[in-house]
């Protein structure tokens, strides 16, 4: 005699609420629904981790999360603009340059926000939204290219350093108002850094050498990004 096989409950799939949950908790990110437009918040913290795992306790913003995440904001219909708040000291440059050259080619409203710290990399990644803010209590760093490990006592290793380090100048300063002139000097500062050459500079300083475009709270980055968001509507408008 067969005996009845209990039938299957099918799978249930989750809610807006609980997906809204899970994207926070997996990778401090969530879309926000408002009458103002649909934005998605993309969090950059702790360390970005690159082509090595790093330590368990370290905290670390993974580039092969993001990198999906940010493909997806950009192709979603549902969602007209992107926040990135900034708290990171920095991490693997060519990672930290991929998630930045992404956000800069993306057609849909960008803006940053630096809080804490948006050091090294971070740099890159702050300047490669729309427009940018920094808090005033923020701070960021800016140094040379540095290289962890054994490194070749050779000169095909200080040209690598160089045209790293040229990439990443290239990079910021074509994407803020800062001067080439300036920016060197910030990185080659040999007076404020105790183990290090750089210079860390804090929000207004930030924004009078025109690396960041201003300083602002969280209101003032929303406020920005709902009026970007705004002015590409009526640019669409126009054009059709």
């Amino acid at each position: 005699m067969n005996e009845t096989q209990p039938a299957q409950e099918p799978a249930q799939e989750e809610t807006p609420s609980e997906e809204k949950k899970n994207n926070i908790e997996s990778f401090g990110s969530t879309a926000i629904k408002s009458k103002a437009g649909n934005l998605y918040c993309l969090s950059i913290i702790g360390q970005i981790e690159g082509h090595s795992v790093l330590p368990p306790q370290t905290k670390t913003t993974k580039y092969e999360h993001l990198i999906p995440l940010i493909v997806s904001v950009e192709e979603d219909p549902d969602i007209q603009g992107m926040l990135i708040i900034l708290n990171t000291v920095g991490g693997d440059v060519e990672a930290g340059l991929a998630i930045a050259e992404l956000i800069s080619g993306m057609n849909k409203p960008t803006v940053s926000l630096v809080l804490g710290g948006g050091h090294s990399i971070g740099v890159p990644l702050a300047v490669s939204a729309n427009y940018s803010f920094i808090a005033p209590s923020a701070s960021m760093t800016l140094h040379p290219i540095r290289m962890n490990g054994t490194i070749i006592n050779a000169v095909q290793t200080f040209d690598y350093l160089a045209k790293m380090q040229e990439r990443v100048e290239h990079f910021i300063v074509s994407h803020c108002g800062i001067d080439k002139t300036e920016l060197d000097r910030f990185m080659m500062n040999t007076n404020q850094l105790a183990n290090d050459v750089g210079t860390v500079i804090y929000g207004p300083a930030a924004v009078q050498c025109r690396l960041i475009d201003e300083i602002g709270s969280l209101s003032d980055a929303l406020t920005k990004l709902y009026s970007l968001i705004d002015a590409r509507k009526k640019n669409n408008d126009t054009q059709q």
